[in-house]
C-alpha cells in the first residue's frame, strides 16, 4: 500500500493561502509555484495549496466539508494554540470543548477549510 503523504486543499488564492499557513504553521515553504504551494505539517506528511482555477479535472466541491486535524500534547496546548491562533485573526469556528475524544477547538482558514486542534482524551 502507498504511504499517505500529501493532503490538498483547493484555494481561491494559493499564494494568500500559503501566507496564511506559513504564519500559522510556523513552517517554510518547500515547493511553490504561482498556483500550488507545498507545507510541511510534520513526520513527513506535507500540505498541498492547489489554486481552484488550475485544478484539473474542474472541482465543485465547496470548503468546509472535511476538516484536517492537527494533535497537540495536552489540554494547555489546545488552549495556547487557540490563543495564538486568535491573537493572529485566525476565524474560530468553535472554542475550546471538551468532547468525546479529547479537548478541541476549530479554526477556519481564508476558504473556510476547517482546522480541528485537539489533544486526545485519557
Amino acid at each position: 500500500m502507498a504511504d499517505l503523504n500529501l493532503v490538498v486543499l483547493y484555494v481561491d488564492n494559493a499564494q494568500v493561502s500559503s501566507a496564511f499557513y506559513q504564519a500559522l504553521l510556523e513552517q517554510p515553504v518547500s515547493q511553490s509555484s504561482p498556483k500550488f504551494v507545498v507545507l510541511p505539517l510534520g513526520k513527513g506528511t506535507m500540505l498541498g495549496l492547489w489554486q481552484r482555477d488550475n485544478v484539473a479535472p474542474p472541482v465543485a466541491a465547496e470548503a468546509g466539508g472535511s476538516e484536517i486535524a492537527l494533535t497537540v500534547a495536552n489540554v494547555d496546548a489546545v488552549r495556547d494554540t487557540y490563543e495564538a491562533w486568535k491573537a493572529r485573526e485566525v476565524r474560530i469556528a468553535q472554542p475550546p470543548t471538551a468532547m468525546a475524544f479529547g479537548h478541541t477547538f476549530v479554526a477556519l482558514d481564508p476558504d473556510g477549510h476547517r482546522l480541528r486542534v485537539f489533544a486526545p482524551a485519557g
